[in-house]
């Protein structure tokens, strides 16, 4: 499979989860006016709501996320790999790295808490 249709399926199921949450959210009286999905393939990003080459093979339920980009429920940021929060969570970081995604993300270190 290749790299842009797993990150377009990925962001597919997270836009999905995250509309889930936006409703639950709404259920207690929170309102959330546009999801930001924040994204780091460049290739898989598409606004045009014709396919193009790269895209064109994903099967139709996979294009989920574009509906609802294009009906304004979500958005998409490009963020660099650098900056993407979502690699603590995935992928195996060396110490810096880690550091560095956990206090962007607001965790703090209890080791360091006096």
């Amino acid at each position: 499979m290749s790299t842009v249709k797993a990150e377009y399926i990925a962001t597919g199921s997270s836009c999905a989860q995250s509309l889930w949450i936006k409703q639950q959210l709404s259920d207690f009286g929170q309102t959330l006016s546009k999801i930001p999905l924040l994204y780091d393939n460049t290739s898989a990003i598409t606004k045009n709501p014709v396919q193009h080459s790269r895209t064109r093979h994903i099967e139709i339920r996979h294009h989920f996320i574009r509906d609802h980009v294009n009906n304004g429920e979500c958005v998409i940021q490009f963020v660099t790999s650098e900056k993407q929060l979502a690699d603590l969570f995935t992928k195996p970081l060396n110490k810096e790295r880690f550091n560095f995604l956990r206090t962007e993300l607001g965790i703090i270190d209890i080791n360091s808490v006096n």
